[in-house]
């Protein structure tokens, strides 16, 4: 079964490894640093929540099956995909509060539900809460493995 940031283990041991990165690690691929890194997927999460607006954009991410594969399927997100730049050009703290900015988005993110009202994904269009938390999950999952932890 995929895993979601719904399941309180699964959000718990993905908060867990976040509390392992460290402001000097580096990436095992692309181009951010750590706390970048932790800024990055926390402001995923704030987009999801509808607290970090990011425009649509067109594409084939909308198309019903691409949005299978990447969201139901276990093929993992691949390497260095381009992103929002509004997940990129957040400002960044020290670690210590990117992680618990990250944590307290994720506690945010539980507690709304997946019957919830979930903002419109900028590349995948409108998505419920179930696609949400599993999206949720393996983007920072994926990140977490760029930085080895």
């Amino acid at each position: 079964m995929q895993k979601t940031v719904f399941d309180a283990e699964a959000r718990a041991a993905l908060i867990q490894r976040a509390m392992r990165v460290q402001t000097g690690m580096k990436p095992n691929w692309g181009q951010f640093n750590a706390v970048k890194m932790l800024r990055h997927v926390g402001a995923g999460v704030e987009m999801a929540l509808g607290e970090l607006k990011v425009p649509p954009k067109k594409g084939p991410m909308r198309n019903a099956f691409v949005r299978w594969l990447v969201i139901d399927s276990p093929m993992p997100v691949p390497k260095s995909v381009p992103t929002a730049p509004e997940l990129i050009s957040q400002p960044t703290a020290g670690v210590e509060e990117e992680q618990a900015r990250l944590r307290a988005a994720l506690e945010r993110f539980a507690a709304r539900g997946q019957e919830g009202d979930w903002a419109e994904h900028p590349a995948f269009g409108r998505l419920d809460g179930r696609q949400w938390g599993k999206l949720t999950w393996k983007h920072i999952d994926h990140h977490l493995k760029q930085f080895g932890v």
